[in-house]
């Protein structure tokens, strides 16, 4: 007997008979996207069909439904099913109508997703119409026209828009990582598309480049490169592909982190002699010097809206983090348990993710601002490092050693989704998720 999910996605079922008896037009949230674990609903997502133009590209068939199950895939939200277990044959009715939600229903799906697309010269179109097949309504039907050599682009456009109909959130489905990657033999910069696909070169220093750091704004990226010497730091503007040097001062000059209004930046520079916090503007002049300590202050990261900052000092004898109030000058330590705490990011949701040492292990915690309500993320899988948050604080993205060399993975706020997404030659390492 096919065992019923109707309990569990009660609050789906009951906003979606409120839809239907609205209107498609009324369409909100389906999923509480801040529920601390959330249910994830079936979906089913049978080729799109090809009708027709002057470039058929047959293959698209199936590659183009591919991009939009592996984006649910990753949200955390959905399951796609497995396309073997389908009992509609192909080139199936596309109109809510003539479907036999009875086949869909049998096989588990509560979601059905249905494509079309046309290709003519460099240009592709593609419809979409998603269903809910208890009741057998379309809940949202969208038209997208692009590039058929972007055609990945085109379909996380999509992607987004199920999201949004789905959660009443924007999706991340358009966003950019950068990380450090080791293709070359030499520590380069690349950057990518969320979902590790599209990886170019943002750097061929043949040097060592570390610590990659996108502006709010997604038009810049900050750097620390050895390819004139000690670690300095640089600016390359992407729109221009302008590249500035903002310091290049005597000893430290490194992990740099925004501001979020994108105007200034906070890094660890020791031309005074000690590693301590300064501001810099994006002309490079100091600003201030936020933090002064005998002991080794690094890794600032700023707070949403740029009143606080969090750091990593050694000023208690071990690698801890501390929070600073940037009009104060007050300082409070965040974190007492374990003897290695380090690499803080602060998220648009306002949760601190670190990497915290256990049993001779990396791995990602998460805490409130305070110190308080600490969550292990990871464990029994490897060294688990560097994250980073994506622009909406729903997800993360970090480091991990898990298959023996280091790469990209991305999860749930709360951990759930563990999923690999860059599969380079080489390490790939400090992900920073910039914006659309």
């Amino acid at each position: 007997m096919r065992r019923r999910r109707f309990p569990s996605g009660f609050l789906f079922l009951c906003v979606l008979f409120f839809l239907c008896f609205k209107g498609v037009a009324t369409a909100r949230i389906y999923i509480d996207v801040n529920a601390p674990s959330a249910q994830k609903f079936n979906i089913a997502i049978p080729d799109f069909q090809n009708q027709g133009g002057d470039c058929p590209r047959l293959e698209l068939s199936s590659e183009l439904p591919g991009v939009v199950s592996n984006d649910l895939d990753l949200s955390g939200y959905f399951s796609p099913l497995d396309k073997a277990s389908f009992l509609e044959g192909k080139n199936g009715p596309i109109k809510g109508k003539h479907i036999n939600f009875k086949d869909w229903s049998v096989i588990g799906a509560e979601l059905l997703l249905k494509g079309v697309y046309t290709c003519s010269g460099n240009q592709l179109e593609v419809e979409i119409r998603l269903f809910d097949v208890f009741f057998g309504r379309q809940i949202l039907g969208k038209r997208a026209i692009g590039k058929l050599d972007e055609y990945r682009l085109l379909m996380h456009r999509l992607s987004n828009e199920i999201i949004e109909r789905l959660t009443g959130h924007k999706g991340i489905f358009m966003t950019r990582l950068a990380f450090v990657g080791t293709a070359t033999g030499e520590r380069e910069i690349y950057a990518c598309d969320y979902d590790g696909h599209n990886v170019r070169p943002l750097t061929k220093d043949k040097s060592i480049a570390l610590l990659p750091r996108w502006s709010p704004d997604g038009k810049r990226i900050v750097y620390n490169s050895y390819k004139n010497g000690g670690p300095m730091l640089y600016l390359r503007d992407l729109v221009n592909g302008s590249l500035t040097r903002l310091s290049g001062r005597s000893g430290l000059n490194i992990g740099a982190c925004w501001a979020p209004d994108g105007k200034k930046l906070a890094l660890t520079m020791s031309h005074k002699g000690n590693p301590d916090i300064f501001t810099i503007d994006l002309q490079g002049k100091i600003l201030k010097q936020l933090v002064e300590h005998w002991g080794i202050d690094v890794s600032p990261a700023f707070s949403p809206d740029g009143t606080k900052l969090v750091f990593v000092s050694n000023r208690s004898g071990s690698p801890q983090i501390y929070l600073l109030e940037i009009s104060s000058g007050r300082v409070d330590r965040l974190t007492y348990e374990g003897s290695y705490n380090t690499s803080p990011a602060w998220s648009a949701l306002n949760r601190i993710a670190f990497v915290g040492k256990t049993d001779g292990h990396f791995d990602i915690f998460t805490m409130a601002p305070d110190g308080s309500g600490m969550k292990k993320l990871t464990g029994d899988s490897g060294n688990n490092e560097d994250p980073c948050w994506s622009p909406d604080g729903r997800y993360i993205a970090f480091s991990s050693s898990r298959t023996g060399e280091y790469h990209i993975y991305m999860m749930n706020a709360n951990g759930q989704t563990q999923r690999r997404i860059t599969f380079e030659k080489g390490k790939q390492t400090s992900p920073s998720w910039g914006p659309e």
